[in-house]
């Protein structure tokens, strides 16, 4: 894998020189239609007397678009190097599994109809689509969407759009099939249907996700989940307000009773966010639950680098946080 790594990071270095290169978008290869590219992020989290260095989410990508088609590929090195020190001891992790975190083709039939094949980011709420560190508010991401439903989709994607004084689009997913990697999503499954509505005017957008996926090597009364969130934001110039929520269940109990944030972010200057959220969760299997505030502060020297910071202040003890990190994509 390094060799590969070196031998990506070679090419790119080559056709960046050979032309000219704008940092976040890629190199072309020659002529073609096809862009190389990539990111990565740097990490550090204090919490409850417990410390951590992540070189995080080193991820290789390509896309490319030629008459109706487009693609996307996205191999990732998850947790590539952690280093963790506690007041006793310190332990090196490392992992250089490279997982296929998106890799799909669409086919643009027209300005209304879309259907996309492969992995993708399941179209739930607004957060799931922004999946790389450096586009994200913040570092962390909200508890809500790993707990109501699978990340990621392997199937079919039909997406229907309509356009007057406002757009209003439908997604159907499709996967009856395993994942591409099912050891990069946050439920293992081989099943996922859903259904998604997104109705968006001027500076609001709504919408409406609910699905059923089947977990695979889970118990019977487990393995078989439905899931319904909300989702809204409302996006100024100057401020931004986000919240979802929603809740899981299977046919015989509530899973999760509960999952939803509300974030709003406020551009204080040019290249400079301040960001507030509060989220509240609770895990009806592990009997787990939280409350907590998020404050968040980003600065962007360029829009493809991001240096974030924030502490979080959780209502369960021993879970107040801070995190850390540097992110660029090239």
């Amino acid at each position: 894998m390094r060799k590969l790594l070196l031998l990506f990071f070679s090419s790119l270095l080559l056709f960046a020189q050979e032309g000219g290169y704008t940092l976040g978008e890629g190199v072309q290869l020659g002529s073609t239609p096809i862009y190389l590219g990539g990111y990565f992020s740097l990490q550090y989290t204090a919490q409850d007397k417990v410390q951590s260095y992540d070189f995080d989410d080193l991820a290789l990508l390509s896309y490319g678009e030629y008459n109706k088609f487009s693609y996307m590929a996205e191999l990732e090195y998850k947790d590539f190097y952690v280093y963790t020190k506690t007041s006793t001891q310190s332990v090196t992790y490392r992992d250089d599994t490279l997982h296929v975190e998106r890799l799909y083709v669409d086919y643009t039939h027209d300005e209304n109809i879309l259907v996309r094949m492969g992995k993708y980011n399941t179209p739930a709420g607004f957060w799931n689509l922004l999946p790389i560190n450096v586009l994200r508010a913040t570092t962390s991401n909200p508890y809500t969407n790993e707990l109501l439903f699978p990340e990621f989709t392997t199937g079919v994607d039909f997406v229907y759009s309509s356009y007057s004084d406002a757009e209003l689009k439908i997604d159907v997913m499709v996967q009856h099939n395993a994942d591409l990697d099912n050891d990069y999503n946050n439920y293992e499954m081989d099943r996922h249907y859903a259904l998604g509505v997104t109705y968006t005017k001027s500076a609001l957008s709504l919408k409406l996700n609910g699905g059923y996926f089947h977990q695979i090597e889970q118990t019977s009364a487990l393995a078989d989940r439905y899931y319904l969130m909300g989702s809204a934001r409302y996006a100024q110039e100057k401020f931004e307000l986000m919240g979802e929520v929603g809740y899981q269940a299977t046919k015989e109990k509530v899973t999760t009773p509960f999952a939803g944030y509300l974030q709003g972010l406020y551009h204080i200057v040019p290249k400079h966010d301040a960001i507030l959220r509060v989220e509240h969760y609770e895990n009806a299997l592990t009997g787990a639950q939280d409350s907590f505030a998020l404050f968040g502060y980003t600065y962007r020297p360029l829009y493809p680098i991001a240096i974030k910071g924030e502490y979080q202040l959780h209502s369960r003890s021993k879970s107040d946080k801070i995190l850390l990190s540097i992110s660029v994509l090239f």
